[in-house]
């Protein structure tokens, strides 16, 4: 026995693998994808049942490893990002520890860049204890990365565009660094998302995901994805997940399966207005500094058209005058911007990185990263752009 797949003619765009890949229908004809809420599964015999367990028969056990429901996300997933399997975690941040778990051991070395996410970092720091080393470079400059290969340096890993800063890294560059020393390079694709780059294509080996953010859409289910190589994801991936037990439930699976449904329609909608507001905020007198890679003042932005079909994603981060007591009157002043530090969401969020999502970092961490305390991140949502510019209008009006 072996699950079957999905009958669909090959060469299909990602719109429609977006909404047609997962698993067959069950004899019920069901037109929208079936929850399975179930923690176990039957079997006809204890021999099947024995055969099953011992892996020498593909079917569904336990849904701590493996759930009609998940396995249809992590098919629909893998085929928008052009991979060939991928595992669903509980969260982004249990894709990246299973990422470590099932690639390292102790005396091995990581290279990663030190602008990825704050929990990212103090993550890879964390190991350390474990006898894995993490050295930390700029994330913009490909001769650093080079720099700090080692013998032992197994994994490289980046973010593209990095949160909150924006910051893009030449993905094929870094895939010949790493490759060029026997070692994998992994990319975080939370930002941009499939509908929008596919770092597989530019020759990464791995790609992470907070399925929380634009997977979802809507601020709904916290979930996460490691997307790669079949045979690696079987080999070291899902040995970890049946013993360590990141599991991703099968109904925050089916909210991330329907919210890929519409991930490009979105993609494309919010990073215009987030274009369209970026410009805008250029203008403002209160404001010091815009990033956003869809501005050709941003350092990366030829690149991050290139590798990112055009866009520069939905993501916001301006600094303004006054620094910390000037950004917390700025938020606190909006009256439609949601104050929360998730993204990816369809209602427009705004926070305060140095104190949220990079708050638990040094300060000399934070401002190797460029982390000000005058830097607010914008995410942008479907809202009328015209009343976003006009509720951030009203906050920088009201740091005075």
């Amino acid at each position: 026995m072996t699950i079957p797949r999905t009958d669909l003619p090959p060469g299909l765009g990602l719109d429609t693998l977006a909404v047609r890949e997962g698993l067959p229908r069950t004899p019920w004809g069901e037109n929208s994808e079936a929850l399975f809420l179930t923690s176990s599964f039957v079997h006809p015999d204890a021999e099947t049942a024995a055969r099953r367990f011992a892996n020498e028969e593909e079917a569904f056990v336990y849904s701590r490893f493996g759930n009609p429901t998940v396995t249809m996300m992590e098919r629909r997933l893998a085929a928008l990002e052009g991979s060939s399997g991928c595992i669903g975690t509980g969260s982004g941040m249990s894709a990246i520890l299973m990422l470590v778990m099932a690639l390292l051991k102790g005396g091995d070395h990581v290279v990663c860049s030190q602008s990825v996410f704050g929990s990212t970092i103090r993550l890879l720091q964390d190991f350390a204890k474990f006898g894995i080393e993490t050295s930390f470079v700029a994330q913009t400059d490909v001769a650093q990365w080079r720099a700090a290969m080692r013998p032992n340096t197994k994994l490289l890993f980046a973010e593209s565009p990095t949160n909150p800063l924006t910051e893009v890294c030449d993905i094929a560059a870094l895939a010949e660094v790493a490759h060029a020393g026997g070692a994998l390079l992994a990319v975080d694709n939370c930002f941009c998302s499939p509908a929008l780059q596919q770092p597989v294509k530019l020759g990464a080996d791995l790609v992470i995901h907070s399925g929380t953010k634009y997977l979802d859409g809507q601020g709904r289910v916290v979930a996460g994805a490691v997307c790669g190589p079949a045979e690696l994801i079987d080999a070291k991936f899902v040995p970890v997940m049946r013993s360590a037990g990141m599991s991703l439930s099968p109904f925050n699976a089916w909210v991330v399966l329907k919210g890929l449904e519409t991930l490009s329609v979105r993609m494309q909608a919010q990073s215009a207005r987030a274009l369209t507001l970026a410009r805008w905020l250029q203008e403002q007198p209160a404001v010091e500094r815009v990033y956003y890679p869809g501005l050709a003042s941003h350092p990366q932005h030829a690149l991050a058209m290139a590798q990112q079909s055009g866009c520069g994603g939905a993501v916001v981060s301006f600094v303004v005058k006054g620094e910390r007591a000037g950004a917390f009157a700025t938020i606190d002043a909006t009256r439609i911007c949601s104050i929360t530090a998730n993204l990816g969401d369809t209602k427009t969020t705004i926070t305060h990185p140095a104190s949220t999502s990079h708050g638990r970092l040094s300060e000399a961490q934070r401002q190797a990263a460029g982390i000000t305390q005058g830097l607010i991140r914008v995410a942008v949502g479907l809202e009328d752009i015209v009343d976003i510019q006009a509720d951030l209008a009203h906050g920088l009006a009201g740091r005075t």
